[in-house]
């Protein structure tokens, strides 16, 4: 599984922000409907909220990209 980096500025990051911004989708849409089809998981568990609050050192796999994002500070 390859795993990337991503640093925020900010307290945390939305889930669908997450994706778009780290190049995992091209549009916020594409993103929620990845995220609605319960294909995203937060630490481990399978996560359906767009608007979940990634904070640093969270990480987010996207199993069929065979991709990890790991979020720094």
């Amino acid at each position: 599984m390859k795993t990337a980096e991503i640093k925020i500025k900010t307290e945390f990051i939305k889930l669908d922000q997450l994706l778009k911004f780290a190049g995992m989708t091209d549009t916020g849409g594409i993103a929620k409907e990845i995220i609605a089809e319960g294909r995203i998981k937060v630490g481990g568990e399978v996560c359906t909220m767009r608007g979940k609050k990634i904070r640093p050192g969270d990480k987010v796999q996207i199993d069929e990209l065979d991709t990890e994002i790991v979020v720094v500070k």
